[in-house]
């Protein structure tokens, strides 16, 4: 028997190990009870904000310029409770595509041990979401029914690079915007409060996504490489887009048909969603996920 069959497995694996042992010991020093956290106590104060008005599908329009400063902080609340309700979507997506990866894998890998914490991090944001949405008056925004069934069909389906490709995506589009609002003090304390605990701990999810979506693209080739890079700016398309419901602009009490023309017509903030995927792009071209294929639906959904 040769010495690398008796090798331990730590040992064959140290990078991977180290990284999820260091997630690991970050999670079990900085994490977050958003039940103790959150202030859900205090009622809703209308005079703030939902969201940085930056970021508003709307701002730098003439309706936004239209608009009374209480409609545009209606408007931000509603805007940030569906991409909360977005949000929970996607992370019940991205926890069954985790459990599905490590089923019936070694529970001392360390790894293993990390994707069960990640779970249920991933759980508790979702309540803390959807306590969130509750909160700020907003009904129950759930994706198109289209978008729910490729959802549905993904998660059944992706696996290795494309599932933790697509999980990154979804996590870095969200930290950047949330990054912005959890510094500005025109938004309403304790949706702050709530992305600065999803800040904190999807940095712990982002960093194992990237090395895990590293170490599955080893040795593969230019095929799988191509199938991939497709299925995840799809995966991305679809996330992207369900963002924002429709239905925010009449539950704000605007005009929705105008509002849907101008917000589809809004470079600003195309802009500011290309800005925030600057660096996803770099990683994904570095990882040969960037094809010409994938780069028509980034394009689409104006991430690059």
């Amino acid at each position: 028997m040769s010495s690398s069959t008796l090798r331990p497995k730590a040992q064959e694996r140290p990078h991977e190990q180290d990284v999820a042992r260091r997630l690991l010991d970050s999670a079990a020093v900085l994490a977050y009870d958003p039940a103790a956290e959150v202030d859900w106590e205090t009622p809703l104060d209308k005079d703030f904000h939902g969201a940085s008005p930056e970021w508003s599908t709307l701002y730098g329009t003439a309706y936004w310029n239209e608009l009374t400063d209480a409609q545009r902080k209606e408007l931000t609340r509603q805007e940030a409770a569906s991409v909360a309700s977005t949000g929970i979507w996607f992370e019940m997506i991205l926890q069954q595509m985790v459990l599905r990866d490590i089923y019936a894998k070694d529970p001392t890998d360390a790894r293993f041990q990390w994707a069960l914490t990640e779970i249920a991090e991933e759980c508790r944001h979702s309540i803390m979401f959807a306590r969130g949405a509750q909160k700020l008056g907003a009904p129950a925004y759930r994706p198109h029914r289209f978008a729910v069934e490729l959802g549905r069909l993904f998660k059944t389906v992706a696996f290795g690079e494309a599932a933790y490709a697509a999980i990154l995506v979804a996590e870095e589009v969200l930290d950047v915007m949330q990054r912005d609002w959890m510094r500005d003090k025109r938004v309403v304390p304790f949706v702050r409060t709530i992305n600065n605990i999803h800040v904190v701990e999807e940095s712990r999810h982002m960093k194992f996504a990237r090395d895990e979506t590293r170490k599955r693209l080893r040795g593969a080739g230019r095929l799988r490489r191509q199938i991939n890079a497709f299925v995840v700016a799809i995966a991305s398309y679809v996330i992207v887009t369900s963002m924002v419901n429709k239905s925010v602009y009449a539950n704000a009490g605007l005009d929705e048909e105008r509002a849907i023309g101008e917000a589809r017509a809004n470079e600003h903030h195309k802009s500011m969603m290309r800005s925030s995927c600057s660096g996803l792009m770099e990683f994904l071209a570095s990882a040969g996920l960037l094809t010409r294929p994938a780069l028509f639906f980034y394009k689409r959904a104006h991430l690059i």
